[in-house]
């Protein structure tokens, strides 16, 4: 629809508005108070064709705090998606009722057909791939909250970088910076994609390494994003546990780390990170959660035309 402002792919926005954005959910965060009525008489509409808690709630607190009111669906059997409808009308009717729509479809591309049915702004909260551009928002204002620059920072992404969509689209956002490095720590079965390392690295002239060990590569670290490693991208149960533990984080593997560094995880976390690195200073990965409703508000309002 014309002239109505979506978001669908992190790379849609400029490093500008990123910057923009980062600096209103800083303001937000500092000051929640004199944000909250900037959306008042304002609705979002969450579309959730698949269970979420994080994201969900995340969007619903984010409007809430900002005045705003809320409603939606949390699965799609709770909507006439169950009665055969497709997304396009799903989304021009709802977009009736709504100013802003946050949706999460398994399939890939439906929020972008949403989009191009909506008469309202429409954040992609997730689709099939996991293109998830307000996670790596978040992780944005995380670092930039925890180190104060985006620029001369050296992360590491440890765990499947293979299917991890928020890792591509975080080296995505992350390579648009100035003395940026990558460092890839992965079994070899669940290494970066050629195609990410080409497009989005070499592109952009990171310098990158790639490791299978994660200790090795710890003291030169300023940022470790850890994911999990999945168990059904494996072809069989040996090579899953043989490598599974390899990348558990643990306090004893934190030792030759930087006292400053900061332990990021989009969450949900199984067992890849030790509960007993929760207490230590270095884990940013709950503050991480907090960030992501304050750069939902700024993104919502931003979308909204709101000042």
């Amino acid at each position: 629809m014309e002239n109505v402002r979506s978001l669908i792919d992190i790379l849609e926005l400029s490093v500008e508005e990123i910057d923009s954005l980062v600096e209103l959910g800083t303001k937000i965060l500092d000051d929640p108070a004199a944000y909250a009525h900037k959306c008042d008489g304002k609705i979002l509409a969450t579309l959730f064709f698949e269970p979420s808690t994080r994201t969900r709630l995340s969007f619903e607190s984010a409007m809430l705090g900002l005045g705003g009111q809320v409603l939606g669906f949390s699965e799609a059997q709770s909507s006439s998606a169950a009665k055969g409808e497709s997304v396009a009308d799903t989304v021009r009717t709802v977009s009736c009722y709504a100013d802003i729509i946050a949706m999460r479809h398994p399939k890939e591309g439906a929020p972008l057909v949403a989009a191009m049915n909506s008469l309202v702004p429409v954040i992609n909260a997730g689709d099939g791939g996991h293109n998830h551009p307000t996670q790596t928002l978040t992780d944005l204002l995380t670092i930039h909250h925890e180190k104060g620059r985006f620029e001369d920072l050296t992360i590491g992404f440890c765990g499947d970088l293979k299917f991890g969509r928020t890792v591509h689209s975080l080296i995505s956002a992350m390579s648009r910076y100035k003395g940026v490095r990558v460092v890839l720590v992965s079994p070899e079965e669940l290494k970066l994609p050629s195609y990410v390392k080409q497009d989005v690295l070499g592109r952009a002239g990171i310098p990158y390494v790639q490791t299978t060990d994660l200790q090795a590569v710890m003291p030169e670290l300023d940022i470790l994003y850890m994911t999990r490693v999945q168990r059904e991208r494996f072809f069989n149960e040996e090579d899953y546990l043989r490598l599974k533990d390899s990348y558990i984080l643990t306090p004893e593997k934190l030792q030759n780390a930087r006292p400053d560094l900061s332990i990021l995880h989009p969450l949900p976390r199984v067992n890849e990170i030790s509960v007993a690195v929760d207490a230590d200073p270095r884990a940013a990965y709950f503050r991480q959660v907090r960030y992501g409703r304050f750069i939902r508000m700024a993104l919502i309002m931003m979308l909204l035309g709101i000042q």
